[in-house]
């Protein structure tokens, strides 16, 4: 069965070397936390242009990619350390696919895409070439929208519903960061599911080039 392994809030906090803040750093909490249309309660959302938002509200990392990260690092890696705003346990994060729900108590989340890291990711992570070591593991976790409001908290079953329809996993998304020509069989199979709003602007653009 699956399990809220964790809930996560960040906090503005100073990027390293740099001038700006950061929602980056979170660490879990204990008690209720809201979950709304927007997001997380509480959690700080900083660069509004490349994160938040309604299609990509939450966002969710796995017990057994923290597992495989830990083996990879040789080291323990505490939750929270991916930026992500629930850990969830008991779900093969490579195989999660867009419009697979999570439902933990009245919270309803539906993934929407995958996560692309970025420079602040990798000076949080200390490693400046983490960024491609992030894509390679083909780990990026799952943004998703909120279907239905409400409150959670650590230690709640979770129900997980695959989509029903064809599927588009999120590290099938990832393979195709920085592809200058995809596969158009991939970008139209991805556009039956419910990608997020900018994802499917791009691929249906993609798309259209084509003919």
């Amino acid at each position: 069965m699956a399990i809220l392994a964790s809930v996560n809030i960040g906090t503005p906090r100073p990027i390293p070397g740099k001038s700006g803040k950061t929602g980056i750093y979170k660490t879990p909490v204990e008690g209720d936390v809201a979950i709304k249309r927007e997001g997380v309660a509480g959690d700080a959302v900083l660069d509004t242009r490349h994160h938040g938002g309604r299609d990509q509200a939450v966002y969710l990392y796995f017990g057994d990619d923290y597992a495989w990260w830990s083996k990879e690092l040789d080291r323990d890696i505490a939750p929270g350390t991916f930026g992500e705003n629930l850990t969830i346990g008991g779900v093969e994060g490579r195989k999660v696919a867009v419009g697979d729900r999570f439902s933990i108590d009245k919270v309803v989340l539906e993934v929407t895409s995958h996560r692309t890291p970025c420079n602040v990711f990798a000076l949080r992570m200390g490693d400046p070439k983490f960024i491609r070591r992030f894509h390679q593991a083909g780990r990026p976790g799952a943004y998703c929208r909120v279907i239905a409001e409400g409150e959670l908290h650590v230690g709640q079953p979770v129900l997980y519903t695959p989509f029903a329809g064809e599927r588009t996993t999120v590290s099938e998304l990832m393979a195709l960061d920085g592809v200058r020509d995809p596969d158009p069989a991939i970008l139209r199979r991805a556009l039956l599911a419910p990608v997020h709003y900018k994802m499917r602007a791009d691929f249906e653009d993609k798309l259209a080039r084509l003919f």
